[in-house]
């Protein structure tokens, strides 16, 4: 990559990252073109031009955790976003995100959530139940990558 060249960042699918070489330009586009993707709250492709990219590990409701699913999704989210600010970021610049469930039947309310807290510009998904998390109560875990600034 030359001076002045910008990663760019194409989400695809279950959470697949492509990176492509591009001019500097400060944009980013959520591309949910279907219903069914509007209706789950994630975007099939998340496009961005400069800014910094933030790799974010697995983040969990504090410890230890309450039984509430909702409690521990929000304190995710709350988690995530003190994260970012930390960079200077927001959770408006998360392109994509990983999220990992011990209950399907709570799939459901973390896509309502997740509808709740980022409104339209939805980020790449992928949703995944699994039979446990590391620490046992925990019953949400959210990674990600974000893009922050880019001016």
């Amino acid at each position: 990559m030359t001076t002045g060249q910008v990663s760019r960042f194409v989400g695809i699918g279950a959470g697949l990252m492509v990176a492509l070489w591009a001019a500097p330009v400060n944009a980013k586009q959520c591309y949910a073109p279907d219903a069914r993707a509007q209706e789950r709250a994630f975007s099939r492709a998340v496009t961005t031009e400069g800014g910094k990219v933030l790799w974010l590990g697995g983040q969990t409701a504090s410890l230890p955790p309450v039984a509430n699913f909702d409690a521990q999704v929000r304190d995710v989210f709350a988690s995530i976003e003190k994260t970012l600010k930390a960079q200077g970021g927001t959770l408006k610049d998360m392109v994509t995100m990983t999220v990992f469930i011990t209950d399907a039947r709570n799939g459901d309310r973390f896509v309502a959530i997740r509808k709740e807290i980022f409104k339209e510009c939805f980020p790449a998904s992928a949703l995944i139940t699994v039979s446990g998390l590391a620490v046992p109560g925990l019953l949400v875990e959210v990674q990600g990558i974000a893009v922050v600034g880019g001016k």
